[in-house]
């Protein structure tokens, strides 16, 4: 049975999620702050996480950066009051797979969660033309099955905005791709706000791939325009 975590302070919507949830066929658990979630998530696995933002003792935003940090790659939804695109790149940020801001209908969330759970399912399953889809250059290797970035003696995994972000980038290699065609043709966020807030996931990426991430020859800037990916 597919189990999901609901971190929500808010008991009616805790309620309402968990009844709707365990009525599609899910088994479902109940935090009710983000310390709760962090300390049930370092004992129990899960399928995927609903998470809430504005929760005591521990955010949401932190929440999420805390579990990528520890390397657990939970598939996280967003729920959240502040649905500004800025709250939303940030969320994206600190390594949710998705966000709905609220109030928000429920058959767009069981849509919203089951379609993350199946890409994530599809993330990890061999491409039709080859049994790992990956690339590789200069000693880097990226496994888009796996998440996996291998580069600098190190591998670390990928959140799937990353990955998306990077496969994008590198299928337009050689080709500078605006700040707003990312968040279009990647995140599927059309809004009128400021791009420049995707830097952050830039500059993270560089740290992974990048000998001196402050000056990428991999992941280079055009100016006024957005990024480039460099490499033979």
């Amino acid at each position: 049975m597919t189990r999901i975590l609901i971190v929500e302070d808010e008991t009616h919507i805790a309620d309402g999620l968990r009844f709707n949830l365990e009525s599609e066929g899910f088994e479902t658990t109940v935090a009710e702050d983000g310390k709760a979630a962090l300390e049930i998530l370092s004992k129990e696995s899960f399928d995927g996480i609903v998470l809430d933002v504005m929760l005591p003792k521990v955010n949401g935003f932190k929440v999420a950066q805390n579990l990528r940090e520890s390397d657990n790659f939970t598939p996280i939804l967003m729920l959240t009051a502040r649905g500004h695109p800025e709250d939303v790149l940030e969320g994206f940020a600190s390594g949710a797979d998705d966000y709905l801001p609220k109030p928000f209908e429920l058959e767009i969330f069981l849509a919203r969660l089951k379609g993350l759970l199946r890409r994530q399912k599809w993330s990890r399953k061999p491409s039709i033309h080859e049994s790992v889809e990956s690339f590789e250059f200069e000693g880097r290797v990226i496994d888009f099955t796996n998440l996996e970035l291998s580069a600098k003696d190190e591998t670390v995994r990928l959140t799937l905005m990353e990955a998306n972000l990077l496969r994008h980038l590198i299928r337009n290699k050689g080709v500078p791709v605006s700040r707003k065609e990312i968040l279009d043709e990647v995140w599927g966020l059309s809004e009128d706000t400021d791009t420049r807030a995707i830097d952050n996931f830039i500059v993270r990426l560089r740290k992974y791939i990048e000998d001196n991430p402050s000056k990428p020859k991999f992941l280079v800037t055009v100016r006024g325009v957005g990024y480039k990916f460099i490499a033979d």
